[in-house]
């Protein structure tokens, strides 16, 4: 019996995805208010014709997309939910949400790069800075000419902010910086990060402040470009501090509040994150399903098997529901409740669902990621096969079956 109703749902849901492109415009229709709909929809044709066709290209050279970036920011796109008195578009985070899902969409690198600047960077700035800072270090991030990054991991103690081993002291009417930031997304292209170091050791993870600094700086230094696996238009490298010195006016919050900083901060950026991830998963899911509707096989589209079905169903469940604990979370945090557990669940879903969705896309695709071109014995094959089916019964038709697979085998 329960497997009876698995096997519905899952034909269920198959026909309620038949056409992934309809999708959206069935789900934001009922739950997204006019302007998220625009938004989206500007998102959408930005990422069609600015990124998508040249996301490879970036990927391959690791170059930071400067042009399209400063075309985000004209859009109001990386200071989203900045108010307009320091230059941001004054939206909610569930716009931001909708808006890093289609940039990714189309480039993850320019996904991260936007996340980066919106939550890690000017988040802090815009709940903790002074107003002076705020004019400072904000207003020059948000339209595209400059973007921020974010340094709290170090080479010994990864995600583990209380053990930071930089270190600041304070000399005069100076902050000295001296340690190492690890894997530091955006590090090369950046004008200005949060820097977080110990200020008192005796106080652990009390003991942790939060700095602005200024980029480039004397004292601070680059490590080499990381070179990932993926999204590499985005620089990921160490900050290198050596006697880096900055004014004492760039303490961010008080001092010893940069754990409870930093934290809050990492809160909202999960929530950009799992959003970057449903931007690849649905990509992903769409290449699968263009690919299966064009693909011919036994004189169908590969979509007519239920295998495949089965598959693209799957697929969009877990983009779904990911979506579903996403906007939760940013829906949350925009009515001034607590998000962090839903924030964590989003980020964990989403980049699951991306993963996992990548990998059954890759499968449709034939196992082999997506060429222009199949083998041509392929496509004898296929075309025989066709040609063999013409004109016989559904029973004959398995009995071939059974023997083309025997005589493939052997």
């Amino acid at each position: 019996m329960a497997a009876a109703m698995a096997l519905s749902a899952r034909r269920c849901a198959w026909m309620l995805h038949k056409g992934v492109r309809r999708l959206h415009t069935v789900y934001q229709a009922v739950d997204l208010p006019e302007t998220h709909l625009m938004l989206r929809q500007t998102c959408r044709d930005f990422a069609e014709k600015e990124l998508a066709p040249i996301a490879a290209q970036l990927d391959r050279e690791h170059r930071f997309p400067a042009e399209q970036v400063k075309k985000m920011g004209s859009l109001g796109l990386l200071a989203m939910d900045v108010p307009e008195t320091y230059g941001g578009a004054g939206l909610d985070y569930l716009a931001y949400s909708i808006a890093v899902e289609e940039i990714s969409r189309g480039c993850a690198s320019t996904g991260v790069i936007m996340s980066v600047n919106n939550t890690l960077y000017l988040g802090p700035v815009l709940k903790y800075g002074s107003e002076e800072q705020k004019h400072k270090w904000i207003t020059p991030f948000t339209n595209g000419d400059k973007i921020g990054c974010f340094a709290l991991s170090e080479p010994g103690n990864g995600s583990d902010a209380g053990a930071a081993s930089t270190v600041a002291r304070l000399v005069g009417d100076e902050w000295v910086l001296n340690g190492t930031k690890a894997w530091i997304t955006n590090a090369w292209d950046a004008a200005a990060t949060v820097v977080f170091a110990t200020t008192d050791k005796g106080l652990k993870h009390k003991g942790i402040s939060a700095f602005l600094v200024p980029m480039p700086t004397p004292g601070l230094s680059l490590g080499k470009k990381e070179d990932k696996m993926g999204i590499r238009a985005s620089s990921t490298a160490n900050l290198i501090f050596e006697d880096c010195r900055i004014p004492k006016d760039n303490l961010l919050g008080e001092e010893g509040m940069g754990f409870k900083i930093a934290m809050q901060t990492l809160d909202s950026g999960r929530i950009g994150i799992a959003s970057q991830a449903l931007g690849i998963a649905q990509a992903a899911l769409d290449c699968a399903v263009d690919y299966a509707e064009k693909r011919m096989a036994f004189g169908a589209p590969i979509t007519k098997f239920q295998a495949i079905q089965f598959k693209l169903a799957d697929m969009a469940l877990a983009l779904e529901s990911a979506r579903l604990l996403t906007w939760r979370a940013a829906m949350l945090k925009d009515n001034g409740k607590p998000y962090t557990k839903e924030a964590a669940m989003a980020k964990l879903s989403a980049s699951e669902a991306a993963t996992s969705i990548s990998h059954q896309a890759i499968q449709i695709l034939g196992g082999m990621g997506y060429v222009t071109e199949m083998p041509a014995e392929r496509h004898y094959r296929d075309a025989r096969i066709t040609e063999i089916y013409e004109g016989t019964s559904e029973i004959q038709r398995l009995v071939i079956a059974g023997q083309l697979l025997k005589a493939y085998r052997g």
